[in-house]
């Protein structure tokens, strides 16, 4: 569906804890999975998974390569399909420089989170302009969401996602499948 050329990152450092304190999460491998094989459904350039930490950095590469061209890609080749487009980088703004020197344009960045800013737009506005030309980043937070700092320097923040109930907590990986369909999937409604 989309015409635009969209990345998406997930962000573990800087992000909230439930304390509001800025912190580093770590990463969990049902992330790498489950986000990498949303982002290769829905067709996008690339999944760049930002962290800071050496350690956790080479455990990612890790699991890539054994994805890519390890013992997993042998056992599973479908899978690799969906790491081959999976990155890891150490913070934010080298994840945007990169995909600028890739793109040969400055991209636009996408925030999510489940609050209200005043640039928060709704899913059929960002799907509008996902339909032309353009360079994208999905930008999205683990912990208890993006600090405020990263969230101002958004073009645009998604609208939450909203439940019949009051309960408003996905997790990354789930949130990441919605907002991916609602975006880039098959228009049903």
């Amino acid at each position: 569906m989309s015409k635009a050329r969209v990345y998406l990152a997930l962000l573990h450092y800087p992000v909230y804890n439930k304390k509001m304190d800025i912190v580093n999460t770590s990463v969990t491998n049902l992330d790498i999975h489950d986000i990498a094989r949303s982002s290769a459904t829905y067709g996008l350039e690339g999944y760049y998974i930002v962290q800071p930490l050496k350690p956790q950095r080479l455990m990612v590469e890790r699991i890539i390569a054994y994805w890519n061209s390890g013992q997993g890609y042998q056992y599973n080749p479908d899978r690799q399909k969906a790491f081959e487009k999976v990155k890891v980088c150490d913070n934010f703004d080298t994840l945007v420089k990169e995909v600028e020197v890739l793109e040969g344009v400055r991209p636009q960045l996408v925030v999510t989170d489940a609050r209200i800013y005043p640039n928060t737009v709704s899913y059929n506005h960002m799907r509008r302009l996902l339909s032309a030309d353009g360079v994208y980043i999905l930008l999205f937070g683990t912990g208890w969401g993006i600090v405020k700092e990263t969230m101002e320097k958004a073009d645009w923040i998604l609208e939450p996602i909203y439940g019949p109930g009051s309960y408003n907590h996905l997790s990354v990986r789930s949130a990441v499948a919605i907002i991916l369909d609602r975006l880039c999937g098959e228009k049903w409604c």
